[in-house]
């Protein structure tokens, strides 16, 4: 009897001091480094697939050995802007005008100015903001010499060295921004609101590696100490594929298996810099990816040196299917939570600002997080008390899954995206596919016709959860626009 009285006494110990941790959050925030990569699939992680990863991803792998890896974690979208609007505001992108595909650029934020996003929720919480990478939501540029906002027709060019940025980071919530808009801007480097240089692509990794070191160093240098939110979303492995010569022939897979070596290094010196400054023992250090593997890699040439890089799951970037949006998702965060730890929960990287504002304490602000739920309880092996019935996935041409625990909805006819069969190739298909993921978590066997009230219920509350402008409880809410097109492949 004492003995279990003594075990009955530590549990309720340990969920008080976590309780106490997060309600007397002025005493221990912690700093928050988001690591994102960029067409990183869930197989590209040697750790995280063993059995089929031929890729070594040293520093990585130290991740999900001090940390926790949630097994079941997914992009909001299966390709770039949708996912980065949803990290940055806790809301489904296609709540926007972005229906489908991404931004290019030379156009105003696809973040309205007035939205809060997790950079000015922190900042407003007394913390350091900083985004060094990649943004990809849009902002324009002003002409440094006419003082004009250069057109989106001018667009192939790049734009120049001088040019103002009246609507990026800077106004969106982060004190500093070191980097560039996307792959085909890459060449052009900003600092904070402003075109600094241009240089060529294979610089601008090196690039983001010496600024986030830098950014930390300095950190630990500042007279007045705040907690801080560094965010590196980087542009690799995404094409251009671009492997210094240092690591050009290191992985003996090609190209693309050298830049996947080469970012497992910059997360590395991120990690390092954070030990170096002391930082580490309080320090939440979040790794994820913002989609699949693009199959611009050559996804089968991979597959016969062994190498798999969604682990068996099937499709990959700009897919309904999981290998699209399951990503690599792992949390470090010493004596807080467990180490070399799984979880098998379900979340999307559009749970990272509720989670956050959790962790400071402070509720989200109004009108924002519509589609975030914390997942903070997942990190100490608990439940996660969330009011959003399940995860609704979206392709690149905007068609739509909806998943809730074991099952999932596709209202598309083949992949949604990019592999074979597309939805041209699949027009004699059924016009959706249920999956039990439980027992089929390739997506192999399609049941929609064995369990027509699964995909009544499922295609119910995805209907729902759009109508409603949110999927989780709160504060009224709407979608930018009018009407959001359900169904992409046709009437249903």
């Amino acid at each position: 009897m004492k003995t279990r009285f003594r075990i009955y006494l530590c549990a309720v110990i340990l969920v008080a001091s976590h309780h106490c941790l997060f309600s007397q959050n002025q005493i221990e925030r912690p700093n928050i480094v988001l690591i994102l990569c960029d067409d990183l699939g869930y197989g590209d992680v040697q750790s995280l697939a063993p059995e089929t990863s031929k890729i070594k991803t040293p520093n990585i792998d130290r991740l999900t050995q001090e940390g926790m890896v949630f097994t079941d974690a997914h992009s909001g979208s299966s390709v770039c802007t949708p996912t980065r609007y949803g990290i940055m505001t806790g809301r489904y992108s296609w709540r926007t005008r972005l229906q489908r595909g991404v931004v290019q650029g030379f156009e105003p934020d696809l973040i309205d100015e007035d939205r809060p996003t997790i950079a000015s929720f922190l900042k407003n919480e007394d913390y350091r903001t900083a985004i060094i990478g990649k943004w990809h939501l849009n902002f324009q540029y002003i002409d440094p010499v006419t003082h004009k906002n250069i057109p989106k027709s001018q667009k192939r060019g790049l734009p120049p060295i001088g040019a103002k940025i009246p609507d990026g980071p800077i106004q969106r919530g982060f004190d500093y921004y070191h980097g560039f808009h996307h792959a085909g801007d890459m060449k052009a480097v900003i600092q904070n609101d402003e075109v600094i240089l241009h240089e060529d692509e294979i610089n601008m990794l090196p690039r983001l590696t010496r600024e986030s070191v830098e950014f930390i160093n300095n950190q630990g240098k500042e007279k007045e100490q705040k907690p801080f939110f560094l965010y590196v979303p980087l542009g690799s492995p995404h094409a251009p594929i671009v492997p210094t010569k240092e690591w050009q022939g290191k992985s003996g897979l090609g190209d693309y298996a050298d830049f996947v070596m080469q970012t497992d290094a910059t997360v590395g010196a991120i990690t390092s810099a954070l030990e170096r400054n002391g930082f580490s023992q309080n320090t939440l250090v979040i790794f994820s990816s913002d989609n699949g593997t693009s199959k611009i890699v050559d996804i089968p040439k991979l597959a016969e040196q062994g190498h798999i890089v969604s682990a068996g799951y099937r499709g990959s970037k700009a897919d309904l299917w999981d290998g699209g949006h399951r990503v690599p998702f792992i949390v470090k965060w010493p004596n807080k939570v467990e180490s070399a730890s799984t979880n098998d929960q379900l979340i999307c990287l559009t749970d990272i600002f509720a989670t956050v504002a959790e962790i400071t304490g402070k509720p989200m602000p109004k009108n924002s997080g519509e589609d975030s739920v914390s997942f903070l309880p997942a990190m100490f092996h608990q439940p996660i008390r969330s009011t959003r019935v399940g995860v609704i996935h979206h392709s690149i041409s905007g068609h739509f899954a909806y998943r809730k625990g074991k099952w999932k909805l596709l209202l598309a006819k083949g992949s949604g995206g990019w592999t074979s069969p597309t939805e041209k190739e699949s027009e004699n298909m059924p016009k959706v596919q249920l999956y039990n993921l439980e027992d089929d978590a390739a997506e192999t066997t399609n049941l929609y016709e064995k369990h027509p009230e699964i995909v009544k219920e499922l295609l119910a509350q995805l209907e729902s959860d759009i109508n409603n402008g949110r999927a989780t409880k709160g504060e009224p809410s709407k979608n930018d626009i009018e009407e959001i097109v359900l169904w992409k492949s046709g009437t249903h």
